[in-house]
């Protein structure tokens, strides 16, 4: 019994790193943009931790790729990493990451991992995000300026995103409906 437990441990660890590397290549695939906030498959990476891994190895994977990057590891978008990354402009994004997997166990936890739910759950975690990063953007953007206001924001840091985020949440469904039940 003994024996089984410390594989199961082991493969949990595996996986928990697999899908940490993942988001982090996610984010160094980036298309750049005016306003500093790239266009990263890191999100993808982020829907498919907490959905192929569940709830709570996903956040796991999500909290070592936040820690990682936090440290100074280059894991963020632009090969970035340290206590810079976390303050600049997009740095609410990847806080914003850390509760999108946290909400996403809830949701898990509480209503079960039907994909259905599992959509409606992604889609909600973007919000999230969104709602992190476009509030520390409007802070951290201005520093050496006029403010940015709430609409400005928007049109800057969430409705460009939009249709490449759902596209994101479809990929990722798809990929953890496949994938899931050889995971668990």
């Amino acid at each position: 019994m003994e024996m089984t437990m410390s594989r199961f441990r082991a493969k949990d660890i595996a996986y928990i790193a697999v899908f940490t590397a993942l988001i982090a290549v996610g984010a160094w695939i980036a298309i750049p943009t005016p306003v500093r906030i790239d266009f990263t498959l890191q999100t993808l990476g982020i829907f498919l931790a907490t959905g192929i891994l569940g709830g709570r190895r996903g956040t796991l994977a999500v909290t070592a790729y936040l820690l990682l990057g936090a440290v100074g590891a280059p894991v963020f978008s632009g090969f970035a990493g340290g206590l810079s990354a976390l303050v600049s402009p997009s740095g609410g994004y990847l806080i914003g990451f850390f509760f999108t997997a946290l909400f996403m166990w809830s949701v898990e936890k509480i209503t079960g991992d039907k994909t259905w739910k599992l959509g409606l759950a992604m889609v909600m975690g973007a919000m999230i995000y969104y709602a992190f990063g476009t509030a520390w953007f409007m802070v951290v953007y201005p520093m050496g300026g006029e403010s940015v206001g709430l609409w400005t924001a928007l049109s800057w840091c969430v409705i460009p995103y939009i249709p490449f985020d759902l596209m994101k949440i479809a990929l990722a469904l798809g990929l953890t409906s496949q994938l899931r039940r050889h995971v668990k």
